[in-house]
């Protein structure tokens, strides 16, 4: 009897979101001749940049056939263009029967129902709050790391910060579970008055609030964002960040991998440069989902489907290994980790050690992972109120790594994702005898400076060729634009915010090889980075200004 009530029970209990998978894009009103249409400026200045092309998966989702999914009383969730397809909520399944007879319908997915548990997060709860060092005139330079010295001095980092480079100018996307107490947290100042969160966007509730939801956010960000000097200063505290959540933290379920790619396509289509995600998928809540070992093999799970496409795009994607390292059964890493291309982050402790819960390769199909190893353990995060904590975990490997990232491509900004993930392992403490516990090592920021600088000579030139030369960069009221050699006759030249706001549009005869700009727009921009557009004949040019 009681068996059977329980089956009766559980047919009950519905799946309430599914995943709806589409034929082809065909018919669309996009096309790759406007790419304007669905991607930035910014977006489209890293393709140029790096000469890659737009492709068929940069499309959007047909946009008929989400309205004809729509109609049959679905609530949409969110749309992927590079898996072509939507992700819905209904509690009534005969709406699903029906969306499968569409002919552009391929097939549907059932997710399983949602089951509240113990947050997921608990291994990387903080511990209490820590006595932070107040700066004060005459200290060293790294005195003013405050709490977070160590953890930033253990990959040179602050080789680069005393050259000047801190992540002004690059955009970093943060996918995360919610970023609670960030529009309030001291350490995040200079962060909100600088206007540098870009944006926040929910993929788990789509429209709802990223800010309430979860702790983890802020921890993660924390460790790249926070300026505060003598108390604490992050790996990238001069950068910009979209906030975006596509984790639920009261629930493990296969939704969240799909939420991860709508995340990281968005973040690409806003010109995201790097995505820091401290997230990772082996188990869920319904077990028949869960992956088993041989799903790691960086190309079988949909986050990391998702990562390999990001990083087609030009985008570094940096993912924590995972916490895994002391499970007797299943050690290894999670995904989107696994992805070959993927920057995976690995936990030491102060003393450079391997931080026993940090997940472990190879990867199933015989690869080295994680790729290096930062710190991990006790590491200073942001608390809730207006201190510090220490927290473990590799989820704060993570963004110290992709924090320190921005700052070396900021400083190197012709080199390519995998220019800078290659330089990171050829100067790591293991460099020469890498292997399945710890990577290549821990990463010298300061070698692999010297090491791009060497390799990159070769290829500035060509990397050169799209770029606009500008100056005075910085300027207060207006700049001057070179012309390239190649154009002739008209051009149209456009100025962006870094969230790809258009600001200015003008048709241009130049008279000489020199345009100045100066308008009321121009002088009246806020102090910060703008992106320049030139397109003449087919040709695009791009450049980046600085407003002082």
């Amino acid at each position: 009897m009681l068996t059977l009530f329980s089956i009766s029970l559980f047919a009950q209990v519905a799946p309430d979101k599914y995943y709806i998978q589409f034929t082809d894009k065909n018919n669309s009103p996009y096309s790759l001749d406007n790419p304007g249409e669905f991607l930035t400026a910014r977006a489209l200045a890293r393709r140029a940049k790096f000469d890659i092309p737009i492709r068929e998966n940069d499309i959007p989702v047909n946009p008929q056939y989400i309205l004809a999914v729509a109609h049959t009383g679905v609530k949409i969730l969110n749309a992927s263009r590079w898996l072509n397809g939507v992700t819905v909520y209904t509690t009534d399944t005969a709406l699903i029967d029906s969306i499968r007879t569409f002919a552009f319908v391929k097939s549907t997915l059932k997710f399983a129902s949602h089951t509240q548990r113990a947050d997921k997060f608990k291994r990387e709860r903080a511990i209490p709050a820590i006595f932070s060092p107040t700066f004060k005139s005459g200290d060293t330079l790294e005195a003013q790391y405050g709490a977070a010295l160590t953890q930033i001095k253990q990959i040179d980092g602050v080789y680069l910060h005393r050259k000047g480079f801190r992540g002004q100018g690059m955009v970093i996307a943060v996918l995360d579970a919610g970023y609670s107490y960030v529009p309030t947290q001291p350490l995040f100042d200079s962060l909100r008055n600088d206007h540098r969160i870009l944006g926040t966007k929910d993929f788990v509730n789509p429209g709802g609030d990223v800010y309430p939801q979860h702790y983890h956010g802020r921890m993660v960000l924390s460790c790249m964002a926070a300026d505060i000097p003598g108390t604490m200063i992050g790996t990238a505290p001069k950068a910009s960040y979209w906030l975006l959540r596509t984790e639920d933290a009261p629930t493990e379920n296969v939704i969240e991998e799909y939420n991860w790619v709508s995340g990281a396509e968005f973040a690409d289509s806003v010109g995201a440069d790097i995505i820091n995600s401290s997230l990772g998928y082996i188990d869920f809540d319904d077990t028949t989902f869960s992956h088993p070992y041989s799903d790691m093999n960086g190309k079988t799970c949909i986050s990391t489907r998702g990562a390999e496409i990001a990083v087609s795009k030009g985008i570094l994607v940096v993912n924590s290994a995972g916490n895994s390292g002391n499970n007797k059964t299943f050690p290894w890493i999670g995904a989107p980790a696994d992805g070959d291309s993927v920057l995976t982050a690995g936990a030491v402790t102060a003393s450079g050690a391997r931080a026993s819960f940090s997940s472990i390769g190879p990867t199933f199909d015989g690869r080295i992972k994680p790729t290096v190893m930062t710190m991990g353990q006790s590491d200073a995060v942001a608390n809730s109120i207006d201190s510090i904590e220490r927290a473990s975990g590799t989820s704060f490997s993570s963004p110290v790594l992709a924090g320190m990232c921005a700052c070396l491509w900021e400083a190197h900004p012709q080199a390519t994702n995998m220019q800078i993930i290659e330089a990171l392992k050829k100067t790591a403490s293991m460099s020469e005898v890498p292997d399945t516990l710890m990577g290549w090592g821990i990463p010298d920021f300061g070698k692999a400076d010297s090491l791009l600088s060497k390799i990159l000579g070769i290829h500035t030139k060509k990397a050169g060729e799209n770029r606009l030369a500008v100056y005075p960069n910085p300027f207060r009221n207006g700049f001057s634009v070179n012309v390239p050699q190649k154009v002739s006759g008209s051009l149209r030249l456009m100025l962006f915010s870094l969230d790809g706001k258009k600001l200015f549009e003008k048709e241009i005869r130049p008279t000489g090889n020199r345009i100045y700009l100066k308008n009321s727009i121009v002088t009246q921009l806020l102090p910060g980075v703008y992106l320049l557009r030139l397109t003449s004949g087919g040709m695009h040019y791009f450049g980046k200004v600085i407003k002082k």
